[in-house]
C-alpha cells in the first residue's frame, strides 16, 4: 500500500499561484500513475489532473492551460503547480496513486493523500 502526504496549500488572492506536492512511500512509485482530484464545499470530488509513468499528462477542462501536473520519479513526488488561480479552484486537493503505469479520470486510483486545503479569495 502507498502512502501519501501532501503539502502546499493555503490561501492565495485570485490570479496567484500555488504549487501542491506529493511524496509517495511505501511502493515502487516510478510505475505508478498518480493524479490530483479536489472537492469543493458541498460538491463531489472531481479529477484535476493525472500523469502516467512516463510523463503523459492528463487534464480537465476546467485547469487546461493554467494547471501543470509532473513527478520527480528520484524523489518519488508527484507535483500540481497552479497558476491563475480563481475563487471555484477553492477546495481540497487530493493526491492519488494507481499500482498500474496508466490511469485518468475513472481511475483506476487505490491509495489516496489526506488532502491538503487550498483557498482562493476573490
Amino acid at each position: 500500500q502507498v502512502q501519501l502526504v501532501e503539502s502546499g496549500g493555503g490561501l492565495v488572492q485570485a490570479g496567484g499561484s500555488l504549487r501542491l506536492s506529493c511524496a509517495a512511500s511505501g511502493g515502487t512509485f516510478s510505475r505508478y500513475a498518480m493524479a490530483w482530484f479536489r472537492q469543493a464545499p458541498g460538491k463531489e470530488r472531481e479529477f484535476v489532473s493525472s500523469v502516467t509513468w512516463r510523463h503523459r499528462t492528463n487534464s480537465a477542462d476546467s485547469v487546461k492551460g493554467r494547471f501543470t501536473i509532473s513527478r520527480d520519479n528520484a524523489k518519488n513526488t508527484v507535483y500540481l503547480q497552479m497558476n491563475s488561480l480563481k475563487p471555484e479552484d477553492t477546495g481540497v486537493y487530493y493526491c492519488a496513486a494507481a499500482s498500474v503505469p496508466y490511469g485518468g479520470p475513472d481511475g483506476p486510483f487505490g491509495s489516496w493523500g489526506q488532502g491538503t486545503q487550498v483557498t482562493v479569495s476573490s
